[in-house]
């Protein structure tokens, strides 16, 4: 590793680099070679750097092929990612800085994330209640109270 190299993976958390794999959870991993990386010019400020750095970041990941995962959570991350996939291929994208490195990480983030909350187990559904007896009870009294309140405020009788 070059001296340049070194010195830019420095401020990378050792534990895991943008060319790692991609830990979800501590079941699921993806494998970086099946991780897809695009670059291009990235909006905004930068002064002239802007022009001649390709800083934008898209991280592509197919979701129908991808390794790592089983056929089950494959299956429901397809579904929980059906509006933001397309033909099931995911892709997220990163501009914020103007390091293309910090891009990449923010991007692996975005992704963990994603993919950590489409695998999150479903909340139970909503069981529904109906209000006690002396809970209804409360509630037609303050109604009749708010209610005489307002009629003695009128003009005398």
């Amino acid at each position: 590793m070059s001296q340049a190299t070194h010195a830019v993976h420095e401020n990378v958390d050792v534990a895991e680099r943008v060319e790692d794999d991609l830990r979800v959870s501590a079941q699921v991993v993806l494998p970086a070679a099946e991780l897809g990386w695009r670059f291009s010019r990235s909006g905004g400020p930068g002064g002239q750097g802007v022009n001649t750095a390709d800083s934008r970041v898209e991280l592509v990941v197919d979701l129908r092929t991808v390794g790592g995962l089983t056929d089950w959570q494959r299956e429901r991350v397809l579904r929980h990612l059906a509006a933001r996939a397309v033909e099931g291929v995911l892709t997220v994208a990163a501009s914020e800085t103007r390091s293309q490195l910090r891009n990449r990480e923010a991007a692996r983030q975005r992704l963990r994330v994603l993919l950590a909350d489409a695998l999150a187990p479903e909340s139970p559904p909503r069981r529904p209640t109906k209000p006690s007896r002396g809970a209804q009870r409360r509630r037609v009294e303050a109604k009749i109270r708010r209610g005489q309140t307002k009629r003695l405020r009128g003009r005398p009788e």
